[in-house]
């Protein structure tokens, strides 16, 4: 073997190791080792590896030059088609992204990230049966994509479909047994049909899978509360306070809940924390005539008045 060439695979397998191992950086350091090399300047693998890193990095023109330099190598290359798309897709250049998976497609009719990530682009973009056609065709490639079965499942829900989009999310739990995403998911759909003891239930797995999932918490605490259960909701959303304690949203709503037992020093004290996690809350609080019984206090006129 030439000399060059058993370097050349020595710098993309350190490339590679370091890859494997999140220090990005440093394998990109290696691949252009490899790619000093007059041998490597044709090597697909290789210039497809640093344009990916680049993209992974935000140096996002150096990754389009990259997935470029392959086109003009090979103009049947779908895997530079799609690092294309996902760059103009990160930029939400959805039209743009769109054009460069379906030309990735058109190259490799069974590249399923592509059916995927166009997918969601259609999502995006508000077509919702071409995101459907396109989720479809992925578990026709891959029978188990988790993801593909949960975003289906919510597109459904967002079409106001409940029976389908349960149906989505309980073939997903089949892939990923109690994954929160779809037992949260669940909950949801079982709320808008009525379900409500059945939607309780999902959430508490849904917390159960994972107590860092602050969604869960909020969803089962207005179960309680549209039951006038304002103590249980406040008990959830300590709990869910106690693993997540950057989430304005859960101080707010139990500020709210504090309310309905006449404990206004708790009140304040958690509208407190929520604005000085997320200062625009100061807004929602002026607005929301459930704190009325706060309003008159110097400690609420304090709080929305801070600079």
């Amino acid at each position: 073997m030439n000399n060059n060439y058993y370097r050349i695979n020595n710098y993309k397998n350190l490339g590679n190791q370091f890859e494997e191992i999140g220090e990005l950086e440093k394998a990109l350091e290696f691949y252009k080792k490899a790619l000093k090399f007059k041998e490597a300047e044709k090597d697909i693998d290789l210039l497809l590896d640093i344009g990916l890193l680049y993209e992974e990095l935000g140096e996002e023109e150096l990754a389009k030059e990259k997935f470029l330099q392959i086109l003009e190598l090979d103009p049947k290359e779908a895997r530079a088609y799609y690092g294309l798309g996902v760059l103009y897709d990160e930029c939400n250049q959805y039209e743009e992204a769109l054009k460069y998976y379906k030309k990735a497609i058109e190259l490799d009719p069974e590249y399923d990230r592509a059916y995927f990530f166009a997918a969601d682009v259609y999502d995006q973009l508000g077509r919702k049966e071409e995101a459907i056609k396109y989720y479809e065709k992925v578990i026709e490639l891959v029978e188990d994509d988790f993801w593909a079965y949960v975003n289906l499942g919510s597109i459904y829900e967002e079409l106001g479909e409940n029976e389908k989009a349960l149906e989505y999310m309980k073939e997903s739990l089949l892939i990923e047994e109690d994954h929160y995403i779809s037992l949260f998911n669940i909950g949801v759909i079982l709320k808008k049909m009525g379900k409500t003891e059945e939607a309780k239930q999902h959430y508490q797995r849904s917390i159960k899978s994972n107590p860092e999932y602050p969604y869960s918490y909020l969803n089962l605490a207005i179960l309680y509360k549209e039951k006038n259960e304002y103590e249980k909701a406040i008990e959830v959303l300590t709990k869910g306070i106690y693993f997540n304690r950057q989430s304005a949203f859960l101080y707010y709503n139990r500020a709210c809940m504090y309310i309905h037992v006449n404990k206004y020093e708790q009140v304040i004290k958690d509208l407190t924390v929520a604005v000085k996690l997320y200062p625009k809350f100061v807004e929602y609080i002026k607005n929301d005539n459930e704190l009325e019984p706060v309003k008159h206090l110097e400690t609420y006129k304090a709080l929305i008045h801070q600079k």
